[in-house]
């Protein structure tokens, strides 16, 4: 691997006409030349361009959930070739374990933006967001929130410990959204990049100009960026801040949201002395954390802040834990634990970063910054010079208030010890290191718990609770999952990356929309009240392929008796005062006496729109929004409409979902009660 490694630019590879200015990358272990890097030359303003035109057209002839399926496509072709990307990982010093939170955990986001996609978001282009707002008496004027794609390049600029992960936790979803990206790997583990994304582009799966490569510095790239463009950083605070410079991120044009390094925390409960589970669940925890990827994690524990009188326990059983289970060489070598930091710089920058630190007042309990003995290539154990190896160090703060303890971050297997009295003492030492990604709470006091979130929501993305219930089960302190949000206030970026569909919607431009129901309805594939309807042949005899927004059935009407009441009491068991005690009910201020039961007036109305016979429709999977309006007493009658509101197939079935919007009103056309009701429906007859 001695050329330069390509980039994918404009959905071709290509590589500079010469070697001038390249970036030689060693491996982690050996020093070996592993790959030399280099964009000079690139044309970035072209690679923009071509995603703005031809990645957007791609991506805009495809709905959410056709994205959605493309994205496990992708998943399943890189699961298919992981273990070629484990070994070529090994070159930065990641041990096989290492790799699952990497390149497992990469392609788990694909997996995880694929079920969302198709779960959360509709089969469309266009995203709701939150109910319909009527703004005029009669109900012909309305306005509501949707969500649609920007019309740029979503720019992926990521660092050197994730290229994998990093990359796609960024650019599922982007892809999600319909925006294309451009994304700038780190250049230490450039070379893995280039791996997954030349993976997917042999599996001739990727749309045209939907992801290219830029393996190398990009210098001028910001220059070319303009309104509807969004830039996702990762990497250093001073990087960062150098970058929200940008002219075209200050006016506002381009969209700019960055994950840095933060000084993370990990406190250790009052109530968590030694003997508990959960002091045991702490210190496991802290040394996967110091040495998982040899403890280059942006959301690794940097401080492990414990009740003073229990410091000693904690290093005690922390230096046990290292003793049994940590083996440090190479990661070729199957029974090595941890490996070394990317690059011999990397190392020197950590270690003059320890020197800072115990300059500060810091005394190294755990560890040494003399190089260590390793377990080498070929089996045998003693000193490697060309690797960049470092031993698993804990540095203890008698004044736990030192101002370095919250400000440098060694980016490498360190931590601080620091302890603490009161729980606000606790709280203010994590709210000392200016926002972070995460921290995390071991105990089982649930008023130590409540206390501490009250006192240190404010300052983290992220907050873990560790206790005996979850200690087996917890992603772990270090491990952001695509569920919850990444990201953190202050030092830590101010950004966010994950949470679900939420970071869909970073990459979409929210509008209030206002006009007609029949026009909102045209624009969002929504029936809004007010718009057309069609009564006619029976909604339930259509199938997917024949039905249309606003088809209706609109029922007879149906009178409630005493009796009827009285019958689905017994028969439900429900016998609540209003349905049963005329006087009682009476005295209620929202009853005019005993009335029909809601569930009783639901069930009826599916009675009345009903059509029994075996049909397209397949089955009734729920109710959504129920809410009951105007109580009905006995005597009143009821009636239903119901409309199509939504029609969503599925791509992987032959059938579809359809929501449709139920009303149910009394002999006066109040309304008694509105609902969704889901189906499935066969997509042909």
């Amino acid at each position: 691997m001695n050329d330069i490694l390509p980039s994918y630019l404009r959905d071709a590879w290509w590589t500079p006409g010469d070697a001038v200015d390249a970036t030689t990358v060693h491996d982690a272990a050996t020093g070996a030349v592993v790959a030399r890097v280099s964009a000079r030359g690139a044309d970035l303003a072209g690679a923009l361009e071509h995603a703005r035109t031809v990645g957007q057209r791609s991506l805009g002839a495809l709905t959410f959930h056709q994205r959605a399926m493309l994205l496990k496509r992708f998943a399943l072709v890189l699961t298919e070739r992981k273990d070629e990307l484990y070994e070529l990982s090994k070159h930065a010093g990641s041990t096989v374990r290492d790799s699952l939170s990497d390149v497992d955990g990469g392609i788990g986001v694909l997996f995880a933006y694929s079920s969302r996609g198709r779960r959360e978001l509709p089969n469309a282009t266009v995203y709701l967001d939150g109910p319909v707002e009527s703004l005029s008496k009669d109900g012909s004027f309305l306005g509501r929130h949707v969500y649609t794609r920007l019309p740029g390049v979503a720019v992926q600029i990521n660092a050197f410990n994730f290229p994998m992960w990093g990359a796609l936790e960024k650019f599922a979803p982007a892809f999600l959204a319909g925006v294309p990206s451009v994304v700038k790997p780190a250049t230490p583990t450039a070379y893995v990049a280039e791996a997954w994304v030349r993976i997917l582009v042999e599996s001739g799966l990727l749309p045209d100009g939907v992801l290219q490569l830029v393996s190398g510095s990009v210098p001028h790239l910001f220059d070319h960026l303009g309104l509807g463009d969004i830039v996702g950083f990762t990497g250093s605070a001073s990087t960062a801040d150098g970058l929200r410079r940008n002219e075209g991120v200050q006016s506002g044009r381009v969209r700019f949201t960055n994950e840095t390094d933060s000084i993370n925390a990990s406190v250790l409960g009052q109530d968590a002395v030694q003997g508990t589970p959960e002091f045991d669940a702490y210190v496991r925890q802290l040394m996967a954390e110091l040495t998982a990827k040899a403890g280059q994690k942006c959301t690794a524990i940097r401080r492990a802040i414990v009740p003073a009188e229990a410091v000693d326990d904690v290093v005690a059983a922390l230096r046990a834990a290292i003793e049994e289970r940590v083996v440090i060489g190479d990661p070729h070598v199957d029974s090595v634990t941890m490996g070394p930091v990317v690059s011999r710089a990397q190392r020197d920058e950590v270690l003059r970063q320890v020197e800072v630190l115990l300059d500060a007042g810091g005394e190294l309990l755990i560890g040494s910054t003399d190089a260590p003995d390793v377990v080498r290539a070929d089996g045998t154990v003693g000193p490697a010079p060309e690797g960049a190896f470092l031993s698993p160090m804990l540095i203890g703060f008698p004044d736990p208030a030192t101002p370095a303890a919250h400000r440098i971050e060694a980016f490498g297997p360190v931590a601080s010890i620091l302890p603490y009295r009161t729980v606000a003492e606790a709280a203010d030492l994590v709210a000392r290191g200016g926002g972070s990604l995460v921290t995390s709470v071991a105990t089982h006091d649930d008023g130590f718990a409540q206390e501490m979130l009250g006192r240190i929501g404010a300052y983290n993305g992220r907050v873990l609770f560790l206790s005996r219930e979850d200690a087996r089960s917890s992603t772990g302190h270090g491990s952001p999952v695509p569920h919850l949000v990444h990201g953190g206030p202050g030092r830590a970026g101010g950004g966010e990356e994950l949470g679900g569909i939420r970071a869909v919607l970073h990459h979409m431009q929210r509008t209030a929309v206002q006009g007609s129901p029949e026009t909102l309805t045209a624009l969002t594939g929504v029936w809004h009240a007010g718009a057309a309807t069609s009564v006619g042949r029976h909604p339930f005899r259509k199938s997917l392929a024949e039905l249309r927004l606003g088809d209706r059935v609109s029922s007879r009407s149906r009178t409630v008796t005493l009796d009827d009441i009285e019958t689905f009491a017994q028969f439900t068991g429900d016998t609540f005062y209003a349905h049963m005690d005329e006087e009682s009910a009476a005295a209620n201020p929202f009853f005019p006496g005993r009335v029909a039961h809601g569930y009783l007036l639901v069930s009826w109305a599916a009675g009345l729109f009903v059509d029994p016979d075996p049909g397209p429709v397949l089955a009734n999977y729920g109710l959504e929004d129920l809410r009951f309006v105007t109580p009905v007493s006995p005597g009143d009658e009821i009636r239903v409409e119901l409309t199509a509101k939504q029609i969503t197939p599925r791509e992987t079935d032959d059938y579809g979902e359809v929501r449709w919007d139920a009303v149910i009103r009394n002999q006066e056309d109040a309304l008694v009660a509105s609902y969704d009701v889901l189906t499935l429906v066969a997509k042909e007859a």
